[in-house]
């Protein structure tokens, strides 16, 4: 489960419209636990992609800087988010080969259809059949607003 105030899921439905057509990303900061986690945060980061209009990429820079801030403001990493400004509201093939923080939760934005949904990324052994090459797989996740 990931609860998400109200506030913050609004905020990053602000900047996916005003992003699109390109997919905007950044990383969601709070209480984490590998079955339920607390959003306190979000911490907008540029899309470096070479295609920004179908892929995210957060540059690693950046991505170190959030974490420091987050640590010195006493939050862990509670996953990331992204948007699919045109669908679909689940994790592409290519979200699935690129997850690699295991139990965080994937917040994925669709403008077309509207949608917010998240996903945990579950790391497996190594020796199922997922199409990830992790061996890894999504989970779909209950979003709670408060």
């Amino acid at each position: 489960m990931l609860v998400i105030p109200t506030d913050v899921r609004e905020a990053i439905l602000e900047r996916a419209r005003d992003g699109s057509p390109a997919e905007i990303c950044g990383i969601l900061g709070g209480e984490f636990t590998p079955d339920e986690s607390r959003v306190c945060s979000q911490y907008p980061a540029e899309n470096v992609a070479d295609s920004p209009r179908t892929r995210y990429r957060i540059d690693p820079e950046e991505q170190l800087e959030v974490f420091e801030r987050l640590e010195g403001r006493g939050e862990q990493i509670v996953g990331f988010y992204h948007t699919h400004p045109r669908g679909p509201d689940r994790p592409s093939e290519t979200d699935a080969r690129q997850a690699t923080w295991p139990d965080r939760s994937y917040l994925i934005i669709s403008l077309e259809p509207p949608a917010v949904r998240s996903w945990r990324w579950r790391a497996g052994d190594g020796r199922d059949e997922s199409p990830a090459s992790t061996g890894g797989q999504f989970e779909r996740e209950q979003v709670v607003l408060e």
